[in-house]
């Protein structure tokens, strides 16, 4: 109740934080318990976090198959990200529970015309750099001149000096992120002219990675932190990595340089810094917890610039 009360305020991120702590209750209702997942997978998905509202949704369907809202939150999960064959899968699955749904019936249409005019519809929708006499790196920008604007600075096409892997990250594996699951997710600009950027999360210590499909450019990064570490990762087993000790940072590779971001700060802000540049068109910060021997190990000799 409490995380529906959030969620008509559309204070998603609490919302979340509300409908986990319902899940961490295991009170032993499958059917309730479809109904917290389906309830956080859809704040989730308002706060532009698809792949974790698709997770919610799935896990909610696998308790209670016909769940439709469940079933409907996650084929809207796989439209978001551009996964047109699953969506109709999904809407598939939903249509054999109740043919006559009309969201099920007109996404259902929707994703297959998309799926058919994916090839015509990238072209259509995303900035050519052949066109700019640029040349293209498999990514693509809706257009240029709102990162002007703000001042953005964008690698296009790394040097062969920046294609190698920092050793502090020499051993994390990125696979997934920077090719085959980012396709789909760029930056792309809302109806009141802001820009949503997709972000990759990395953690050195445990070799691990979140991705965040849309974040808002003027949403903070604790907002964010708060939404993703409102339960804590399995990875997490000595328990450090709360919203609140938490450490972002980012990485001057030209330099060999760390910037310390302050949680407080809007994306916006950090890809203003002017030694931040935006690589692959996706932001990267690394996360630390705070005080950690392996923080201190990790920035040992190390230029660090902090707040």
């Amino acid at each position: 109740n409490e995380g529906n009360e959030y969620f008509k305020e559309k204070d998603y991120g609490r919302a979340v934080a509300a409908y986990s702590e319902g899940l961490r209750r295991r009170c032993g209702d499958a059917e309730l318990e479809a109904v917290l997942l389906t309830n956080r997978a859809a704040a989730h998905f308002h706060l532009g976090n698809y792949r974790s509202a698709l997770n919610d949704a799935i896990q909610a369907k696998k308790l209670k198959p016909t769940h439709l809202k469940a079933i409907i939150r996650g084929a809207l999960c796989h439209m978001e990200l551009k996964n047109f064959s699953e969506a109709i899968a999904w809407c598939e699955e939903g249509l054999q529970v109740d043919s006559k749904e009309k969201k099920l019936v007109e996404m259902r249409a929707k994703a297959d015309k998309l799926k058919v005019n994916m090839k015509a519809a990238w072209h259509l929708q995303c900035w050519d750099p052949w066109r700019e006499g640029v040349p293209s790196v498999g990514f693509c920008f809706l257009s240029l001149p709102p990162l002007q604007e703000r001042n953005i600075k964008l690698v296009l096409e790394p040097s062969d000096e920046e294609e190698e892997v920092s050793d502090g990250l020499a051993e994390m594996s990125l696979d997934g992120f920077h090719s085959d699951s980012a396709t789909g997710a760029k930056v792309h600009l809302d109806a009141d002219g802001s820009l949503s950027w997709p972000v990759l999360f990395l953690y050195p210590e445990h070799e691990q990675t979140d991705f965040t499909v849309a974040f808002h450019e003027n949403s903070r990064f604790i907002d964010h932190l708060m939404v993703m570490f409102a339960e804590l990762p399995p990875w997490d087993l000595e328990k450090k990595y709360l919203p609140n000790n938490l450490e972002l940072y980012f990485e001057d590779e030209e330099r060999e340089e760390m910037y310390e971001v302050n949680p407080e700060h809007t994306l916006l802000q950090v890809l203003q810094h002017e030694r931040y540049f935006v690589k692959a068109g996706t932001p990267t910060v690394l996360v630390f917890a705070k005080r950690s021997p392996f923080s201190k190990k990790y920035f040992s000799g190390k230029k660090v610039h902090r707040l």
